[in-house]
């Protein structure tokens, strides 16, 4: 067990921002609603995985919805009262632990508000590694875990709690409760067993983005490399291209954004191009139309000067970018992992390769 801090707080925010392979919001929301729990409650117990009883109930708590909406609403600390309260009442017994559903801007962040305000411990796993659009990709759907009961409320304390009889229903569900009461709520689901937890949760998902988060923070303090080099030593990333935001082309279908960002090569990529499309989070980069990394592998898109991620939202005419790979949770690679997040399942027209092989392979081209 160790202690999250206001710090602390910083680097995981800008840690899940790379995790986040360009999705789940803007961690600035997030981390404001975060920072200001902590500094009226006090820091927040972080428990590894194995320090979490088998028989424990722990809660993954998130918002649904348009982060952009949020920073409009805000959150209280009512909401994250309310959802305890019901999940508590329909299990007839007390929640142990709260934990984030994903790494990756806000919902790596409102757990620690969460935890803060009621006093409660957050656990070191997610259930994605990454950030995902849709409420289904999650290791624990491989796992047979319902993400029901689902309990869902909102600023003004309008709440419902969901039962399904499958995952993808509860999404449907969600989805549209969410627009009737605004465009952003605060939720929680998959209830866990700390037993289930252990089996198929990706451990030390939070220590991993604190500590990408405080090597980004201090990329230009490297002597013996450039700052490109250590970024890439420490993120475990492989280079894809470097280039100018050349185009951006957003559309907003069925509460996603979908779109497609086109980059100029520059340094030694000059000449070439590269293009990298996205629902939410990216999905595909490909250069002079060679696929290079696509899901459930991460495709992130970080600034050439400070390497702090940008997100599809934060995608402008003009912006210099490294378009790097890392690779995804081992579960993500396995047959039952593809169905749900491989690239066919986006409508993409290629099969899954992971992103060591085709990066070896486009190296091997160029």
């Amino acid at each position: 067990m160790r202690k999250i801090g206001l710090q602390e707080i910083e680097d995981i925010a800008l840690g899940a921002a790379l995790l986040g392979a360009g999705g789940g919001g803007d961690p600035y929301i997030g981390k404001l609603v975060a920072i200001g729990a902590v500094k009226e409650c006090g820091p927040v117990d972080l428990l590894d995985p194995e320090e979490i009883p088998d028989d424990a109930l722990v809660i993954p708590i998130a918002m649904m919805g348009a982060p952009t909406v949020l920073g409009e609403k805000g959150i209280g600390g009512r909401e994250y009262k309310t959802l305890y309260e019901m999940v508590s009442r329909f299990y007839g017994k007390e929640i142990y632990a709260f934990m984030p559903i994903e790494a990756g801007g806000v919902n790596s962040m409102l757990p620690i508000a969460a935890s803060a305000r009621l006093g409660l411990p957050m656990v070191d796993a997610d259930g994605m590694g990454r950030a995902f659009p849709e409420l289904q990709m999650v290791t624990f759907t491989i796992g047979g875990i319902s993400a029901s009961p689902m309990a869902l409320t909102d600023e003004k304390g309008n709440s419902v709690i969901f039962q399904t009889v499958t995952n993808h229903w509860t999404e449907e569900l969600a989805r549209a409760v969410t627009m009737s009461c605004g465009g952003a709520v605060s939720v929680s689901m998959y209830p866990l067993t700390g037993a289930q937890l252990k089996a198929y949760g990706v451990k030390h998902i939070v220590t991993r983005s604190q500590r990408l988060g405080e090597a980004i923070r201090k990329v230009k303090d490297c002597a013996d490399k450039t700052p490109e080099e250590y970024f890439l030593e420490f993120s475990e990333g492989f280079r894809l291209f470097k280039g100018k935001i050349a185009d951006v082309r957003r559309e907003t279908r069925g509460a996603f954004n979908f779109g497609k960002v086109v980059l100029e090569g520059i340094g030694e990529d000059k000449g070439r191009t590269a293009e990298v499309e996205f629902q939410n989070e990216n999905l595909t980069a490909a250069v002079d139309g060679n696929i290079l990394a696509t899901v459930p592998d991460l495709i992130s898109l970080v600034d050439t000067e400070t390497f702090v991620p940008v997100t599809t939202d934060g995608l402008k005419y003009g912006k210099r970018v490294l378009a790097v790979g890392l690779k995804c949770f081992d579960l993500w690679r396995s047959e039952k992992g593809l169905e749900l997040v491989g690239p066919r399942y986006f409508g993409c027209d290629t099969d899954y390769i992971p992103v060591e092989e085709r990066w070896k392979g486009g190296r091997d081209r160029v």
